[in-house]
Formats: structure tokens, C-alpha cells, sequence
């Protein structure tokens, strides 16, 4: 692919990805800083207002899954089978 480099060097062509790579780096160095950050106001702003803090339980939503003896099988199937076609 990349037969001649500059001034008709030869250039192997492991190189053209070290080369993409290398402009890719510089253009990205010419880019300005945002001036405020993406996810919000800036955290070391003391006037910035925030959320109180609370407590919530990790354990607030647990259902107890003791083991129980099984019933028959054949009722829970009927239950939950769709209807007859007919």
C-alpha cells in the first residue's frame, strides 16, 4: 500500500499504522480544553448546590427464599398453560 514515503524512501508497511497513529496524536494535541466540565457544574465550586445525602437500606427490598415443599406438578401446569384452542 504504502510503497514511498517522503522523497521516495522506502517505507515498510508496518509503518502506515505508526504514521496514522502519529497524526491522529498531533491533531489531537491541538485541541482546546473544554472550559467546564461534561458531567455538571465543577465540584470544587463551593456555592454549587447539591443533594442531601440519605440513607436507604441495602437490604430494604429482600424477600426471604426458604425452600418449601413442592406441590404437584400437574396443578401448577393447568394453572399456568395457556387456554385450549378450539
Amino acid at each position: 500500500m504504502f510503497k514511498r514515503l517522503l522523497l521516495g524512501v522506502r517505507a515498510s508497511p508496518a509503518l502506515a499504522p505508526v504514521c496514522a497513529a502519529a497524526l491522529c496524536l498531533l491533531t489531537a494535541a491541538c485541541m482546546a480544553t473544554p472550559k467546564t466540565p461534561y458531567a455538571g457544574p465543577d465540584p470544587s465550586d463551593p456555592k454549587v448546590r447539591v443533594r442531601a445525602a440519605t440513607y436507604r437500606s441495602t437490604l430494604s427490598g429482600y424477600v426471604s427464599q426458604r425452600p418449601v415443599e413442592p406441590a404437584p406438578w400437574r396443578e401448577q401446569n393447568e394453572r399456568v398453560a395457556p387456554p385450549e384452542k378450539r
